[in-house]
């Protein structure tokens, strides 16, 4: 039987991003599929498609004999005469689907196995490509909203940024180019989903990283971030060469390296904090910016500290609705009481 579906496939194949060979599978396999409603005896089905020159056949071989026992793979000689007229015992022969059939087929039922298969092959497809990816920032564009979700483009893939994974106050707009760190690829009954974040700390660490060449390199570590999304941050960081302030590097001349991702971050306030094994003096840079007269040991084995600060310093040490000693004793693992001098 001659068709014409070459310049589909590969107008299909183009507009999907799917190997023009995977839509002939799937269009060989929808073809053996539905072709069971013709082929009624468990016969195996052959297929011959070679769309580029326009052939396709769908058949079943059999072996012609006196009384088959076999119906799916013996065929009567009677029975064979009809399909071969020079059929004798013995002979293979193959029997076709007829033009008819055939074309029903190709124009009805192969469509659902086709859309299927193509897209399985597209799903697999991206979750090659988006998988190997997770923890990395990619940058999109608000493409429409789904609920409290905002559904982003990202090389023509649709991914979901989840309101809990948006900064609060943040509004965008369609069209918007939004950054995020991938945090979950997975497949489901939707199809493939992926999934990325604003407000994990992991975020932060990657933009830092992008701002920040002593991060990239290696020359500074980051050895904790905790977060408040939206509102304030504290990353303890360490230098791996003496003659590389930390905090300053990180901070940046007149601030602009943290001024960057603070305005990445819709003005989540970022303090960079010096780390120290000691937790008296962790504790003591990690309650900044409010400057702290002394720190000291409450009980070691229930971790609690007790900073004393002067009383134009409290409100400041403790911060809005207690958020910068809550994360200072986050990032540093114990307990801090703030008292007044």
């Amino acid at each position: 039987m001659k068709i014409n579906v070459w310049n589909t496939i590969l107008q299909l194949s183009k507009e999907r991003g799917v190997e023009p060979q995977v839509i002939i599978q799937a269009i060989e396999e929808s073809l053996r599929v539905a072709s069971t409603k013709y082929f009624t005896r468990n016969e195996k089905i052959e297929t011959y498609f070679r769309p580029e020159k326009g052939d396709l056949r769908v058949y079943a071989v059999k072996k012609v004999v006196e009384n088959p026992r076999n119906p799916a793979a013996e065929i009567a000689r009677e029975e064979a005469l009809k399909t071969n007229p020079l059929a004798k015992d013995g002979d293979m022969i193959e029997i076709d689907l007829p033009a008819e059939t055939l074309g029903r087929i190709a124009a009805q039922a192969a469509k659902q196995v086709i859309y299927q298969k193509v897209r399985d092959a597209e799903i697999e497809k991206i979750y090659g490509e988006f998988a190997p990816r997770l923890g990395e920032i990619v940058s999109g564009i608000v493409r429409r909203f789904e609920g409290p979700n905002i559904i982003l483009e990202i090389n023509k893939t649709e991914v979901i940024l989840p309101l809990r994974e948006k900064l609060p106050d943040e509004e965008f707009q369609r069209g918007d180019q939004v950054k995020a760190i991938i945090i979950q690829v997975q497949k489901g009954p939707k199809g493939l989903q992926v999934y990325v974040s604003r407000t994990i700390p992991k975020f932060l660490a990657k933009l830092l990283e992008l701002e920040i060449p002593e991060i990239a390199n290696g020359q500074i570590e980051i050895k904790d971030i905790v977060r408040q999304p939206g509102e304030r941050a504290k990353v303890a960081v360490i230098s791996k060469e003496k003659d590389i302030d930390p905090m300053g590097a990180c901070i940046g001349v007149k601030g602009n390296r943290i001024l960057a991702i603070s305005k990445e971050l819709a003005g989540e306030k970022i303090d960079i904090i010096g780390w120290s094994a000691n937790p008296a003096q962790f504790a003591k840079s990690a309650l900044s910016p409010a400057k702290i007269e002394q720190i000291f040991l409450v009980n070691k084995n229930d971790k609690v500290l007790q900073a004393k600060v002067n009383r134009d310093q409290f409100s400041l040490a403790i911060g809005k609705k207690g958020i910068n000693v809550k994360l200072a004793s986050r990032l540093i693992g114990w307990k801090i009481e703030i008292t007044q001098e």
